[in-house]
């Protein structure tokens, strides 16, 4: 019996690698002949690094680079299994976690860092990158990350624009002549699980300046400059990039690699890591499918982990069992979308340092559970005495 368990991490408790390990021993109590194969997975956002290199055999680095304030910042990324592909999380370098909140302004911060990875990557020998660009503290349509790649924006006078956002409102022309061209070769997949165009009101500055600490005039003023910045790309670069759905995630960086990047994609992130993980290939000949993260409900179906790994399991035709920390509202909707049960591994109500400290040991006494039920029909058609375990 092989067993394939595909989980993202339960987050601020257990990698996903760690889930894989607790799901392990509590279904090897009941299922000891099984065969379990670990796919750490994520969705593009937090953690993909982690999960891809588990999943992949591949290692970390940490790379100096300049983080979205302009000051000097450590960001961890990966190598996968396969030696020529990195995996780089936008938020290690250029995160709205590395600005305290009394700091935050999407009018100066900056993508430079970023661009400083995809360096680094192409220091290593890399021809592929996963670009995962969630939880940016940006607005500039990855004018940082362009200047960190050779790229010159420049105003009327010929003069080079400052890092952030507001200033592209200033933007007059782009001079390529000291790109890097490793650029132009290399395949960049962007982990992009929103839909939202460059400028308007369903736009970059509007829908997430906020966060990022822009007050209502201050959308305003960068809304105008990133419109700018398309108006540019358009007319330099002949390349249309305001409508595209995905143009206006993580302030813009979308529009920004769709514009230098001839061979960037936006993709929904979980398909990426499916693809990487090569996780259809590892469900061949699987009788089970275990999946979760630390909260499941209705929102599941929309590009999360545990969704694209019910989604493949069913195109393979095996069955998918979800564990997760929580449910919330509509997690049951989930049984009509490929899973035969999901269940929460809380036995009891308590603190939340307290449960996100007993993540491990509930992840393995709800497999067990599962393991224990699994082995029912086993032992019935064997006439194999139960085998022994607390469920």
């Amino acid at each position: 019996m092989r067993i394939v368990l595909a989980p993202d991490s339960f987050k601020e408790s257990l990698t996903a690698q760690q889930v894989c390990e607790a799901l392990e021993r509590g279904l090897k109590t009941h299922l000891p002949w099984a065969d379990f194969v670990h796919v750490p997975m994520a969705d593009g956002g937090e953690g993909t690094v982690q999960s891809l290199v588990d999943a992949t055999g591949g290692s970390l680095r940490t790379t100096p680079v300049t983080g979205p304030l302009g000051e000097p910042v450590e960001a961890t990324w990966g190598v996968l299994g396969d030696g020529t592909t990195a995996v780089i999380e936008m938020a290690e370098a250029s995160g709205l976690g590395l600005v305290p909140p009394d700091r935050r302004d999407p009018r100066s911060t900056t993508t430079r860092g970023t661009g400083e990875l995809l360096l680094a990557a192409w220091q290593a020998g890399i021809d592929h990158v996963v670009l995962g660009i969630g939880g940016s503290a940006t607005n500039d349509a990855g004018a940082g990350l362009a200047q960190a790649l050779g790229a010159r924006l420049l105003d009327a006078d010929g003069q080079e624009l400052p890092a952030g956002g507001a200033a592209l409102a200033r933007l007059d022309r782009f001079d390529l002549s000291g790109l890097d061209p490793r650029l132009a070769s290399t395949t960049i997949e962007v982990a992009c699980d929103v839909t939202n165009p460059l400028c308007g009101p369903e736009g970059a500055s509007a829908i997430y300046g906020p966060q990022k600490g822009a007050d209502p005039a201050c959308v305003a003023e960068l809304d105008a400059a990133l419109a700018r910045f398309a108006q540019v790309v358009a007319a330099d670069l002949g390349r249309e990039v305001a409508d595209v759905p995905g143009a206006g995630a993580a302030g813009g960086l979308g529009a920004g690699l769709l514009a230098l990047a001839p061979h960037a994609r936006l993709r929904p992130g979980i398909d990426i890591v499916v693809d990487q993980s090569r996780l259809a290939e590892k469900l061949d000949g699987a009788a089970l499918v275990v999946t979760g993260e630390g909260r499941m409900d209705g929102q599941t179906r929309f590009g999360k982990t545990p969704m694209g790994v019910a989604l493949a399991a069913h195109r393979a035709g095996v069955p998918v069992v979800g564990i997760a920390g929580s449910l919330g509202d509509g997690a049951e909707e989930l049984l009509g979308e490929g899973f035969v049960a999901i269940l929460p591994v809380l036995d009891r109500l308590d603190e939340l340092p307290a449960v996100l400290a007993a993540a491990a040991q509930n992840v393995e006494r709800t497999a067990r559970q599962v393991g224990a039920l699994l082995s029912l029909p086993l032992q019935s058609a064997s006439g194999q005495e139960p085998v022994t375990g607390t469920a």
